[in-house]
């Protein structure tokens, strides 16, 4: 659904010092950059951009918003989180489940150097969550199933013995 995110900072360079390491943790890399007013960060395109606000004003993080990375493995959401706090980031969220969020969710939270808010996220697909939605539970106490009425059988006729 989403083409790219930006989010705001006021230093670009800084800030992708802080980046380049938080977000090869989860296997992103930088993949464009126009310094010192832009850098992108992908597998191969730029899906998120960190860059100077607009209109050349200081930035400001959004309250509510976040930016939620895809992690590849718990290992990952826990090494994205060590990397962020290493790189002068702040907690925002230990690493673990959070039930709240959906029983297979597990994910961290951490702030960026100019408090924008980053999630790194380990969840089960979508078409998965709906395949067991559709699961009809066991019950521990199976009710008896009714029987159809058994249709009934047209009754033989003997055959008649010819009479000579």
């Amino acid at each position: 659904m989403l083409h790219h995110v930006s989010v705001g900072v006021n230093d670009v360079v800084r800030a992708a010092k802080f980046y380049d390491p938080v977000l090869k943790a989860l296997g992103y890399k930088r993949v464009m950059e126009f310094l010192p007013f832009a850098v992108a960060y992908g597998t191969d395109h730029p899906e998120f951009w960190v860059q100077l606000p607009h209109n050349q004003k200081p930035c400001h993080p959004g309250n509510g918003v976040h930016v939620g990375f895809v992690a590849r493995s718990r290992k990952a959401v826990q090494k994205f989180h060590d990397a962020a706090l290493a790189n002068g980031g702040s907690n925002g969220g230990e690493p673990g489940p959070r039930p709240d969020y959906g029983p297979a969710y597990y994910g961290a939270f951490v702030y960026d150097l100019d408090g924008n808010k980053l999630e790194a996220t380990l969840h089960a697909l979508v078409k998965d969550v709906a395949k067991n939605k559709k699961a009809k539970p066991k019950s521990a106490k199976a009710s008896p199933k009714k029987k159809k009425p058994a249709k009934a059988k047209p009754a033989k006729r003997k055959a008649k013995k010819k009479q000579r």
